[in-house]
């Protein structure tokens, strides 16, 4: 089941969707945050297979799927969202777990305020996320190729033709401005010199095969961060939750059960 909410964050309307268990002090609340030009349905596999054995809340960044907004071209400025939605709803201590963009979103929440969540799990992430400026441009000159491309190399060559066009679909949903946005807040990253910092629980996921943000951005990421852990899941690209939702699904299970009971 899935269960549709909102809330208003900085006085604008932010989508979220959560599974069928209410928040309990014997069980982890799990937030879900998408990447660039993305939205909480990125998430879908987790939300139905997880919903059972933790609290789930996945919402839809400023401007995207169903929230109001205009998106933001830093990921400062959606920590901040992050923060202040958190806040709203009333969820301590959650698991962030974010994709991509929302992987720099987890990252850079840790760092600046670490005491606020149980974990973080960052999926597709690095220090910095450099992005071709030819994508950036193409959102702009070129968006149904650029997003087709996009999509294109997200994948695993053997899964492409499964869902690439599924997710070219979902990427076109969101206003081009917004996604050209998100890539710019992923280009303009840069806590190498801050990801020391985190001391909160790490788990760290990575498709094997990932093109977009290559297994060895997590590999650093997993030197840096004190006591972390690397997931690298087979037959996987950046989309590793959409490709092996099995496998992502078993590491965020033993991670999260890993972890102290919630206080």
């Amino acid at each position: 089941m899935k269960t549709l909410a909102s809330c208003s964050v900085n006085n604008e309307k932010i989508a979220l969707f959560t599974g069928g268990n209410a928040p309990s002090s014997q069980r982890h609340t799990l937030v879900f945050i998408h990447g660039s030009g993305g939205s909480h349905e990125n998430w879908e596999s987790q939300i139905h297979s997880l919903q059972n054995s933790f609290t789930i809340v996945a919402l839809d960044l400023p401007g995207h799927g169903q929230s109001e907004g205009v998106g933001h071209t830093d990921v400062f400025a959606y920590v901040d969202t992050i923060d202040a939605f958190l806040d709203e709803v009333g969820i301590t201590k959650p698991v962030l777990i974010g994709h991509s963009l929302g992987a720099a979103i987890s990252l850079m929440f840790a760092i600046r305020h670490g005491e606020k969540a149980s974990a973080i799990v960052p999926v597709g992430g690095g220090v910095t996320m450099p992005v071709n400026q030819l994508i950036i441009d193409g959102l702009k000159s070129a968006p149904e190729e650029t997003i087709a491309t996009i999509a294109k190399f997200s994948f695993t060559r053997e899964n492409r033709d499964k869902f690439s066009g599924r997710l070219a679909e979902a990427i076109a949903k969101t206003d081009t401005e917004i996604t050209q946005g998100d890539f710019i807040a992923c280009n303009r990253l840069d806590i190498a010199a801050e990801i020391g910092r985190i001391g909160i629980p790490t788990c760290i996921v990575c498709g094997a095969e990932d093109k977009m943000t290559p297994p060895a951005m997590s590999e650093f990421l997993n030197s840096n961060i004190r006591g972390s852990q690397l997931a690298l899941i087979p037959k996987a690209g950046h989309f590793v939750m959409m490709e092996q939702p099995e496998a992502f699904n078993a590491v965020i299970t033993r991670f999260v059960q890993s972890l102290p009971t919630p206080a």
